[in-house]
């Protein structure tokens, strides 16, 4: 047996715990030297969101926090749900924003971000709450027991004035996530706002994937949408504009123009916008 093979005999049933050792001694160098706070989950769960990097994660949140204030006019008494919360990019500056007599509503289908929302955040501010949806997802959830296209949100029709999904249409196919904006638009009060990202498809992107000169590389054609890996095509989505805009008439919610295209596509000027992925606002009437 050469001592290569060996070697990798002996590292292979211990590799999750030197793993796991590498990223508690990774947090706990991030704490000493500043770059972590308390607010700020440990850098495997960050890594699901943006990378390990604290303060990309943190810019990330207060990135997606001030475009909802300045493109949705969000309000500290408002009442807000954050669909796919992760483990709590808009939550944290959410807490800070908030007024106590407001409400935020989050879930999600990874289980150890919102066991770390709920020890870490909920105690601070007990207006915060966060759920665990256990829902099948290829890509983040292969166990899940549910599908997203029968999830129904655990909370009352017209409840909230403002909706969040960032990062979750991007990861969910058509059915599932028709089904979610289906629910979202059940969920908003009148005049109630949703501020939600994608990767569209449209002839300028399209143009831009074809030359390779795009972040993402969205290959596979699937007809409404094109996904970065064939086999799973939920690890990244990028859905037809106009298929899209379709679902936000059909489920009365009026889109507010003009979409807002982010960097991933290096579009004309897209750079100037620092969310990477493309935002619609839409409000129910």
């Amino acid at each position: 047996m050469s001592k290569k093979y060996s070697t990798k005999l002996i590292l292979e049933p211990i590799r999750p715990v030197l793993s796991r050792a590498s990223e508690i001694l990774a947090d706990t160098f991030d704490t000493l030297l500043r770059r972590k706070d308390a607010l700020t989950p440990p850098r495997k769960l960050r890594s699901m969101v943006c990378g390990p990097d604290a303060k990309l994660y943190r810019s990330l949140g207060e990135c997606y926090f001030l475009c909802s204030r300045a493109l949705c006019a969000l309000e500290t008494k408002e009442d807000v749900l954050d669909v796919g919360c992760g483990c709590g990019k808009q939550a944290v500056p959410l807490a800070r924003y908030l007024s106590k007599d407001s409400t935020y509503e989050g879930f999600d289908i990874v289980g150890p971000s919102i066991e770390w929302c709920r020890k870490n955040i909920t105690p601070k501010y007990p207006n915060f709450h966060f759920q665990l949806a256990d829902v099948y997802n290829k890509a983040y959830n292969p166990n899940g027991k549910h599908r997203a296209s029968e999830h129904r949100f655990p909370y009352p029709n017209e409840f909230f004035d403002f909706a969040f999904a960032t990062s979750v249409f991007t990861h969910m196919l058509p059915e599932d996530m028709e089904h979610y904006m289906s629910e979202i638009a059940r969920l908003l009060k009148s005049g109630g706002r949703c501020f939600i990202s994608y990767f569209l498809l449209n002839e300028e992107s399209l143009r831009l994937i074809n030359a390779k000169t795009c972040s993402w590389d969205f290959k596979y054609d699937f007809g409404k949408y094109r996904a970065l890996d064939q086999a799973t095509p939920e690890s990244g989505v990028c859905y037809d504009e106009e298929f899209i805009l379709g679902l936000y008439r059909k489920y009365g919610l009026r889109v507010r123009q003009p979409v807002r295209y982010g960097s991933w596509s290096w579009r004309n000027g897209s750079r100037d916008f620092e969310p990477s992925q493309d935002i619609i606002v839409g409000w129910k009437e």
